[in-house]
């Protein structure tokens, strides 16, 4: 339970790291109280178990205690609300916080992103104890070392937040999650809390973009960069431009874009963002296995990446030529179609297939772009997409494959932790275990593998790390087989001539 002296020891935090000064402080500590809706009077006197150590142990000790008191319910979206109210206290206000990060950018671009990285921390923008959670670990591969990721830092919703959630009224302001608007937005039964939320507002290509922290890093330094207009998802030459002109900003971090167009895009389609991060993707450090020349460009050097996807790798330190020549192979692949390989650019009735994910770095003195193709075919046979994991492998993996896993950094769904550990159980001895869509996997590791308590956990880790692995291949629109790879040089051909 909460008591005067969290109050006062949440107003330090506040003034430690906020806009306040001590002169403010008294000011702070009536914030605090009116957000818990308390006094030094109401407040408890019962110390809690535990005592806090940061700022967001301090804020969940006042949580806990408004609860107790009946200021809000025991249900995620108002816990959330008044988490977000307390640490927006400790948060400077937007303009401080651009001031700030501009104010470092001219030591190094490396020092802007450092401050608003370790803010966004300070603040609880980012839930690092959420995901902490996370069980993350590395599959060697032919093609590298491919990061598996099973999330668990998103909380689930109980209930009590689910029947809220239905119940509530529709609203259309924020538009979505990426909207500029949610700054500061205090948040909805159905809308997230962003009070602590805050954008570094960036000049992109000569237009306005914000720049944000995901709250729940899926890599180092994982960042968005999202339009100021609330627009859909779009490949066309201008990304090319911005994807590049964000790397000759902050030349430490990659930056790419999820596909836009359904099947292989990302989850969020209605507005247009990009994803980047400091980070070194198992993608990025594969090498590429055949180079090929495109006369059109002559400073850009191009190649095939190694990799179970289809993608071109262009390298100049001509970032000019390095976008034309982007888009001439976008352009190209956007009409390209190979009956033999089941490759088809449009539909009968027009709808468009093929679009592809880019992703640019800086590296070695010289930009990069690593464009991957994709084509989001449906067919009777496979209704799920024909370059999307196929039924055998959805066990494990049956979302979209977007920019993250493209790169390949598997992000799988939380309910593994507990199916994983079954399927454990079971090729250790356990027949009762009924391991539903994993029985006929578990059959086949057990004719495989000798198990016992000491490489289990270790064999099927692996083992998921290879199913990821015929995830990328079934996302591969020119298959690592001869017909595949020589239907691919076919279409490297078609870009040097057209």
């Amino acid at each position: 339970m909460a008591n005067q002296k969290h109050v006062n020891q949440f107003a330090d935090y506040v003034i430690a790291y906020g806009d306040y000064e001590i002169l403010d402080r008294q000011y702070v500590v009536n914030r605090i109280l009116h957000l818990v809706n308390a006094s030094d009077i109401t407040l408890s006197n019962q110390e809690p178990e535990e005592q806090p150590r940061t700022p967001i142990e301090t804020a969940w000790v006042l949580i806990e205690d408004a609860i107790a008191r009946g200021v809000i319910e025991d249900v995620l979206y108002e816990r959330d609300q008044l988490e977000a109210a307390l640490m927006d206290l400790l948060t400077p206000k937007p303009s401080t916080v651009n001031r700030e990060f501009y104010k470092r950018y001219q030591l190094s671009p490396i020092e802007a992103t450092k401050y608003f990285y370790e803010l966004s921390h300070h603040n609880h923008y980012i839930k690092s104890e959420a995901i902490a959670k996370n069980i993350e670990y590395k599959v060697p591969t032919e093609y590298g070392d491919f990061e598996i990721t099973i999330n668990l830092s998103k909380p689930e919703k109980d209930a009590k937040q689910i029947e809220r959630e239905k119940n509530a009224p529709a609203s259309h302001y924020p538009k979505c999650a990426l909207c500029m608007e949610n700054e500061g937005y205090f948040g909805t039964a159905t809308k997230a809390a962003r009070s602590n939320h805050r954008i570094i507002q960036m000049n992109i290509n000569n237009q306005n973009w914000g720049f944000q922290y995901s709250p729940y890093l899926y890599f180092d330094e994982h960042s968005i960069l999202l339009s100021e207009v609330h627009e859909p998802m779009h490949i066309h030459k201008e990304t090319f431009e911005n994807l590049i002109d964000f790397v000759k900003q902050f030349p430490h971090y990659t930056i790419g874009s999820n596909a836009d167009i359904p099947v292989v895009g990302g989850s969020i389609l209605s507005h247009n963002h990009y994803q980047a991060g400091r980070h070194d993707f198992p993608m990025a450090l594969a090498p590429v296995e055949t180079s090929f020349v495109l006369e059109q460009y002559p400073e850009v050097e191009a190649g095939i990446v190694n990799w179970p996807m289809s993608v071109i790798r262009l390298r100049s330190s001509n970032a000019s030529q390095l976008i034309e020549a982007s888009e001439h192979i976008r352009l190209t692949w956007h009409e390209y179609s190979d009956d033999s390989v089941g490759i088809k650019a449009h539909s009968e009735n027009g709808e468009r297939h093929h679009t592809v994910t880019p992703i640019a770095r800086f590296r070695d003195d010289a930009y990069e772009m690593d464009i991957v193709l994709r084509d989001n075919q449906r067919t009777e046979a496979f209704p799920d997409g024909v370059f999307h994991p196929h039924p055998d492998v959805q066990h494990i993996k049956k979302e979209n494959i977007g920019l993250i896993e493209v790169m390949g950094t598997a992000i799988l769904p939380g309910r593994l932790k507990q199916e994983l550990k079954a399927v454990e159980q079971y090729v250790l001895g356990d027949a009762s275990i009924d391991l539903g869509v994993h029985a006929d996997w578990a059959e086949d590791m057990k004719a495989r593998y000798t198990f016992n308590s000491e490489n289990a956990e270790t064999i099927i880790r692996k083992e998921v790390g290879y199913k990821f692995e015929r995830v990328l291949q079934d996302a591969g629109v020119f298959k690592r087989n001869t017909e595949g790879q020589k239907a691919f040089k076919l279409f490297i051909q078609e870009c040097q001539t057209t």
